[in-house]
C-alpha cells in the first residue's frame, strides 16, 4: 500500500512531548526532544521505498532502556504495539486500562503523526510513542521489561527472501524473548492467511513459546470478547475478510 508523505511530519513529531526521542544510554532519560542532527538517518525521507529508520545511530542503546518507569513516573506494567499505524488500537487500550503503560512503535513519520495528533487532543498519561525500525527493539527495552506485545496487521513481506523481516519470524521471536517477561504474551492479528500459516510454522522453531489460543475467524470466536479493532481490521472485515489471531506465551 502506498503511503502519502506529509510535509512537516518529522518536525511535528520532534516537538511532541509524547514521542520519546533517542538519548545515549549514558545520558538523561527524556521525552519530546528532537533526535540528534548527526544521526545516520536524519536525511532519510519517509516513504515505503526509503522508510524512516530508528532515530538513533544504528544498534545504539537508548537511555530509556530499563528506565521506562522514569518516563511514565510509575512502575505499572508496560505493553507495546509494534507497527501501531494511526494509534486507534493502542489508545483505546490505554483508555480502558489506565493502570497499564502503553508504548506505540511506528517507523513512518506520516503515519505516526496521526497518532500524535490524537494523543495531543486526548492527553492520556499512559501512552508514549517511538519512531523506529522494529529490528532495534532490544535497544529500547531491557530484559523482562515488557509484559505484552501486540502485532496488528503487520507487513506480510510476501517475497520469500524477506521472510526474516516478518514480525512473527523466528528471528523476531528471539528478539521479543529477550524483552518480554516470562509469562508475558504476544497477541498477533492478521487477515493474511499466508502470513498466519508462516507464523504458526515459525513457532515450531521457537521453543520458548507456548501457544495459548488460535483462531482463523476472530469475530466469531470467543477471543473476540473485548476485541479492539484497528483501522485496518475495520476495513478488512467490512470487505468480508476473516481475521486470524493467535496468543502465545513466553516460557
Amino acid at each position: 500500500m502506498r503511503l502519502k508523505n506529509i510535509p512537516g511530519s518529522r518536525e511535528a513529531i520532534a516537538g511532541s512531548e509524547y514521542v520519546v526521542k533517542w538519548t545515549a544510554a549514558d545520558g538523561p532519560v527524556r521525552s519530546g526532544e528532537a533526535a540528534p542532527a548527526d544521526t545516520d538517518t536524519a536525511d532519510i525521507p519517509d516513504s515505503p521505498k526509503s522508510p524512516a529508520a530508528c532515530e538513533a545511530p544504528r544498534g545504539a542503546d537508548w537511555a530509556v532502556r530499563g528506565n521506562w518507569h522514569l518516563v511514565f513516573g510509575n512502575k505499572n506494567p508496560i505493553r507495546a504495539e509494534i507497527g501501531m499505524g494511526k494509534g486507534k488500537f493502542i489508545m483505546e487500550q490505554a483508555r480502558k486500562n489506565p493502570d497499564i503503560n502503553y508504548i506505540g512503535i511506528e517507523k513512518y513519520s506520516s503515519v505516526l503523526l496521526r497518532a500524535v495528533q490524537k494523543q495531543e487532543a486526548d492527553r492520556l498519561a499512559n501512552v508514549r510513542f517511538i519512531r523506529m525500525e522494529a529490528e532495534y527493539i532490544e535497544n529500547v527495552f531491557a530484559e523482562n521489561e515488557i509484559d505484552r506485545i501486540y502485532l496488528n496487521f503487520s507487513d506480510p513481506w510476501p517475497k520469500k527472501k524477506n521472510a526474516d523481516r516478518r514480525l512473527t519470524s523466528r528471528r523476531f521471536l528471539a528478539r521479543y524473548e529477550n524483552i518480554l517477561r516470562p509469562g508475558g504474551y504476544i497477541e498477533f492479528k492478521t487477515d493474511n492467511t499466508a502470513l498466519f500459516d508462516f507464523s504458526l510454522e515459525e513457532l515450531r522453531e521457537a521453543p520458548h513459546w507456548r501457544v495459548l489460543s488460535v483462531t482463523r475467524d476472530l469475530h466469531t470466536s470467543p477471543l473476540n470478547r473485548g476485541n479492539i479493532m484497528t483501522e485496518y481490521e475495520e476495513r478488512f472485515s467490512s470487505n468480508g475478510n476473516r481475521i486470524c489471531k493467535y496468543i502465545i506465551e513466553r516460557i
